[in-house]
């Protein structure tokens, strides 16, 4: 049997998960454009506007890639008149970045808000699977590990 996992019983507002976080950072254009950079490596702006089927204004994926590269999400380079973007970051180091950001922001209240914060981690995992509880576990005391190695 599954367990059951409880719905929250409110919704915080100003709250945002991981995954809207990128959404807000990041437009429904410009994360498609970046979806389209880690599939294909190096791409031009001829390149993505072929890969969305010319649907898209040419100056609108022109300037939907310069932003990207305005964010430091895409790297580039000029070959004659041409520009050619390429991913400056991988998904991984993106979507970590967010994970990231998103436990900045909940820890952000200095010490006396990180208590309650990392209790209701560990009772949110516990109570829905205790595997991940001891990989939890594993993961402090290997960080405690390499916090005394960097020490010494």
């Amino acid at each position: 049997m599954l367990p059951i996992m409880k719905a929250p019983r409110f919704l915080l507002r100003g709250f945002r998960r991981p995954s809207e976080v990128a959404s807000l950072a990041l437009g429904k254009l410009e994360r498609q454009v970046l979806e389209e950079s880690w599939r294909r490596g190096e791409v031009s702006v001829r390149e993505i506007y072929v890969a969305f089927e010319e649907r898209i204004a040419y100056t609108t994926l022109m300037t939907t890639l310069d932003r990207l590269f305005r964010k430091q999400l895409l790297d580039r380079r000029k070959d004659g008149r041409a520009f050619f973007y390429s991913p400056a970051v991988t998904r991984e180091e993106f979507e970590h970045g967010i994970r990231e950001d998103v436990i900045d922001g909940l820890l952000g209240g200095g010490a006396e808000g990180i208590q309650p914060v990392l209790a209701c981690i560990v009772d949110t995992v516990s109570e829905t699977d205790r595997e991940l509880l001891d990989e939890l576990d594993r993961l402090i005391k290997e960080k405690r590990r390499e916090l005394r190695r960097k020490a010494d």
